[in-house]
């Protein structure tokens, strides 16, 4: 008997639901065939066997919460992979590597960069990652060199030199889709070529939808779950929905909401500002979202006390020299709040971009989870629903959250007359423990001299 307990499926997601079993108790399975479909905050995972074998008992139905770490099904004559080769053999050796490597380097030289990612003293973003400047990473750290080690590290049943897995990312391969050839299952230069190959020729037979589709996950000698697009389960039975009065737990994206905000109500210290900004001179069809983030940016040059991370426990605080905004996105599901990275450096146009492209991966639950975390300083425009000042909650270790509310119209003295003036409200939430009263009036008094401008 062999138990195979629930995996993480994110970083550091404390439970998942189970959506659909693709197996029941009896079935003599493979390794790596569909196990099962399970429902974290940010996406449906398909789960493989981990074994070959026969499915004793399952540990959950459809709709059940299972804890990481805890028992999700139970395995009879079990069947595993040799695993005793712990390196690759003479032909994997970490000189052949290095030649099959640099042969590759040579071959696609237009592909691969080979400048040194600049340093940072902020973690990079996914964009960051995928940047042609990437010469490579290895958890934690950069790599600036293509050099073999002789150490194979494992990720899931992947078995991988890191100057191999350093390759791969040079030319955007997923690790997932590659078949590895090498013994033991260690993955090889050859494996990571033919799988770019192979995408790229996919690539170029669809370049209209590029962009938009998501490829469904190939079955790969892998035990580590791979991520695959649902819609959100709630908003296929929206339209069918009942209202019960019985207790019913809180899953998936509102069990992870929930959690955040009672762990920014322990740890924060708010305190809220509200004003209005005049908008009466801007131009029709001007792009709201647009200016209140170029507003951000103008009160983060004028305040950079506001756009940081406080840590309380330690009571250290990091300025941050760059502007990423976490957008509050309200769905069915609930709350979402992703990343739009770099906002001091975009224009009008390219938040546009971003929002557009955020919303897309929000409706079809396709978003990163790298793109959903490490923002500086937050954003949320409750106003298209209804409301004219809130006190928003920050996500900690930010330190400040503004809202905007409902447009309205107010009659305002001008010249000694009356005009009515399109306004928007705004309310500005601050973590006191790290910004002063001043410092936040400041801020906000930026903001509202950006909206005032025609453009």
């Amino acid at each position: 008997m062999k138990l195979f307990n629930l995996p993480d499926l994110g970083e550091g997601l404390p439970d998942a639901e189970i959506v659909e079993w693709h197996v029941k108790e009896g079935d003599t399975v493979q390794e790596d065939q569909p196990m099962v479909s399970m429902e974290t905050a940010k996406a449906v995972v398909d789960v493989p066997c981990p074994y070959s074998g026969v499915i004793t008992k399952l540990y959950g139905q459809p709709g059940d919460v299972i804890d990481t770490g805890a028992v999700l099904v139970e395995f009879d004559g079990v069947q595993t992979k040799d695993t005793t080769q712990n390196a690759a053999p003479a032909n994997d050796s970490p000189t052949q590597l290095q030649n099959d490597i640099e042969d590759l380097i040579d071959e696609l030289d237009s592909t691969l960069p080979t400048s040194k990612m600049p340093e940072q003293n902020y973690p990079p973003s996914k964009a960051e990652l995928a940047n042609d400047n990437d010469s490579g990473t290895v958890v934690g750290e950069m790599e600036s060199s293509n050099k073999v080690v002789s150490d194979i590290s494992s990720i899931g049943n992947i078995k991988i030199a890191p100057a191999v897995k350093a390759l791969a990312k040079k030319l955007k391969v997923n690790l997932n889709d590659v078949v590895a050839t090498g013994a033991g299952g260690v993955i090889r230069p050859s494996d990571i070529k033919l799988t770019h190959q192979t995408q790229s020729q996919s690539s170029q037979t669809s370049v209209a939808t590029q962009q938009a589709h998501i490829p469904e996950p190939k079955q790969q000698q892998i035990v580590q779950p791979s991520v695959v697009v649902h819609k959100p389960k709630i908003s296929e039975t929206v339209a069918t929905q009942t209202i019960s009065d019985e207790w019913q737990q809180v899953k998936g994206t509102r069990r992870a909401m929930a959690r955040i905000m009672a762990d920014a109500h322990a740890k924060i210290v708010p305190t809220t500002l509200m004003d209005d900004a005049d908008i009466h001179k801007w131009q029709p069809g001007e792009d709201i979202t647009a200016r209140l983030i170029r507003s951000l940016v103008k009160g983060v040059e004028a305040q950079p006390a506001l756009n940081a991370w406080f840590d309380g426990d330690k009571l250290t605080k990091r300025n941050i020299s760059h502007v990423d905004v976490g957008i509050a996105v309200d769905t069915p599901d609930g709350l979402f709040v992703p990343t739009m990275r770099n906002c001091d450096q975009r224009d009008a146009v390219q938040v546009r971009k971003g929002m557009n492209k955020i919303k897309e991966q929000i409706k079809t639950r396709s978003i990163p989870p790298e793109d959903m975390k490490d923002f500086t300083i937050m954003l949320s425009n409750f106003g298209v629903f209804a409301g004219r000042y809130a006190t928003p909650v920050i996500t900690p270790p930010c330190v400040a959250i503004m809202a905007a509310g409902k447009l309205l119209n107010e009659v305002v003295p001008v010249l000694g007359g009356f005009e009515v003036h399109r306004m928007i409200p705004l309310s500005l939430t601050f973590d006191h423990r790290a910004v002063t009263g001043g410092e936040a009036a400041r801020f906000l008094a930026a903001v509202i001299k950006d909206l005032n401008k025609s453009r």
